[in-house]
């Protein structure tokens, strides 16, 4: 499974613009984070998507797609809604791409 974070807004927009997806590939993780990284993604696909009233704009827009074999899934939220299953998986993802 291969997992794709790309961030978009923010305060600090102009600095990320351009900026490539950062990419984990379950197949070069050791096998417990595989599938913890499993487990969070199946939670966040699950979970139905936030939805708040109101505007942000400075907030940060997240997209997490999932290509799982021939499916590929795409999660988009934002700070201003986000599920607490999407905050645990993009939490791993930066916690992850940070130690890289």
């Amino acid at each position: 499974m291969k997992v794709t974070l790309a961030t978009d807004g923010g305060q600090a927009a102009a600095i990320r613009l351009g900026a490539p997806p950062k990419v984990v590939n379950t197949d070069t993780l050791p096998a417990n984070a595989a599938a913890e990284l499993s487990q969070l993604v199946a939670a966040a696909v699950a979970a139905p998507e936030e939805r708040r009233p109101g505007r942000a704009p400075d907030a940060m827009s997240y997209t997490i797609t999932v290509e799982d074999g021939d499916r590929s899934t795409v999660l988009t939220q934002s700070d201003a809604a986000m599920s607490p299953e999407f905050a645990d998986l993009l939490s791993w993802l930066e916690k992850h791409l940070a130690q890289r």
